[in-house]
């Protein structure tokens, strides 16, 4: 006789999630009511440490480390979290406030909770996520299980294609930090009924943020860079992708990715129509739209065209095999994206320190780079820029090569590069 497979925690945290999305898809008006015992359970416990240790990332303001957890015994670490749950004493840690610079020399404001926080937020998330699953819409592609940015493209292409002439580009201004908790929390509350999730979610958004030793509160926002927090904003945003599909879908496309989205109409009229109303939604959300940043497209004359995660779009003419005119949407990579591109393959080759590695070590870094992105960017009509990356990328290692070998001219290498590029496989992103 066969003794039985033990299922994994990874198997276990499917079937509760499976269990809990059909409930919630069975009844739009259920509120649950019994969740918190299921994030304290051990199972759940160990597959949120899974993803965050995965998803690697710094200390927060206690400065312990995955490192750190894995050292004194994982085992200990997540009894401890099973403890301070089930007996009602924990409390989350103000996140550290991290700042990366932007391109227009602003800077984004990070918030790096705790690991404890971290995957005590993920062992929340893999229980209510499902739930909210169930509501939301088609036209959500951000932070979303099985849905991604590619997704998001796609569906822009082709209503575009589909006589889209005219698009409103939205930009919501600091939406993460301008998100009215009470009216999230009301959206929270419409699900789920569990008074210590309810809590819990609500310590999170009170935690606040530490900045030079100083603890900020704040009751606007949800702090970037928590585990909760990309769900928690599409159940705030989710509030416009419905009143949009009930009042707005005879306008135009609507196609999000958290808090960036586009809609495609058919007439400048639509476009005018739906730029009215997405500021009627913004207003009740207590959101404010980016005065510059928002802006109507007309692409039906080629002549302009928009940005949307990191690619631009632009209609231009094509021609049949039999030479009948018709215009089709392009997608190519962004200049910013392109730029982001050069950098960071900059950022490794071009300081002294990087002199010391390998032809081979170069190449073994580059190439997941290369390769993820060209698994996004790659387009038909982006060959051309994509030839001039890759030889962006031939030229910083041939600077690198003639200074490892104290050459005074870099252009002298190239073809020796080239031939080591061809020996170790170096990928290419056309």
């Amino acid at each position: 006789m066969n003794a039985k497979r033990l299922t994994t925690p990874k198997e276990n945290v499917q079937q509760l999630q499976e269990k809990l999305g059909h409930a919630a898809k069975e009844s739009k008006k259920r509120r649950f009511h019994a969740l918190y015992d299921k994030v304290y359970r051990m199972e759940i416990l160990w597959e949120a440490w899974r993803r965050v240790r995965a998803n690697k990332g710094a200390a927060g303001i206690d400065g312990e480390t995955l490192v750190d957890i894995e050292k004194q015994g994982e085992h200990i670490f997540l009894h401890e979290c099973h403890r301070l749950l089930k007996e009602g004493d924990y409390h989350p840690q103000p996140v550290r406030r991290r700042y990366i610079p932007k391109k227009d020399g602003k800077q984004r404001p990070l918030g790096i909770p705790t690991i404890r926080d971290r995957v005590i937020q993920m062992a929340t998330k893999l229980v209510v996520e499902p739930i909210f699953e169930a509501d939301f819409q088609e036209a959500s592609f951000g932070f979303r299980p099985k849905r991604s940015a590619k997704g998001a493209l796609d569906r822009i292409r082709k209503a575009c294609n589909r006589k889209g002439n005219w698009v409103v580009d939205v930009d919501i201004q600091g939406y993460f930090d301008t998100i009215n908790q009470e009216k999230l929390m009301k959206l929270v509350g419409m699900r789920i009924s569990d008074r210590r999730i309810l809590k819990l979610v609500r310590k999170w958004l009170k935690a606040g943020v530490m900045e030079e030793g100083m603890v900020r509160r704040s009751d606007l926002g949800t702090p970037q860079g928590g585990v909760i927090s990309p769900l928690l904003a599409n159940i705030y945003l989710n509030y416009l992708d419905i009143l949009w599909e009930r009042h707005g879908s005879g306008t135009g496309e609507l196609t999000r990715y958290a808090d960036d989205f586009v809609i495609v109409c058919k007439t400048r009229k639509d476009a005018d129509r739906a730029y009215e109303l997405v500021r009627t939604i913004m207003e009740r959300l207590e959101l404010t739209l980016h005065p510059t940043k928002t802006r109507i497209v007309g692409l039906w004359t080629g002549e302009e065209g928009f940005d949307f995660l990191g690619m631009h779009h632009r209609k231009t003419k094509a021609e049949t095999s039999k030479g009948n005119v018709y215009y089709t949407t392009q997608q190519w990579l962004t200049r910013k994206a392109e730029e982001r591109i050069r950098e960071v393959v900059k950022k490794r080759l071009a300081p002294p320190r990087m002199r010391h590695k390998t032809f081979q070590e170069h190449v073994e870094w580059l190439n997941p780079k290369i390769q993820g992105l060209r698994n996004y960017y790659y387009t038909a009509y982006s060959q051309s820029k994509m030839a001039k990356l890759d030889w962006y990328i031939v030229q910083r290692l041939s600077r690198w090569y003639a200074k490892k070998r104290q050459r005074s001219r870099w252009a002298s290498s190239v073809r020796e590069v080239r031939f080591l590029a061809t020996q170790y496989g170096l990928k290419t992103l056309l």
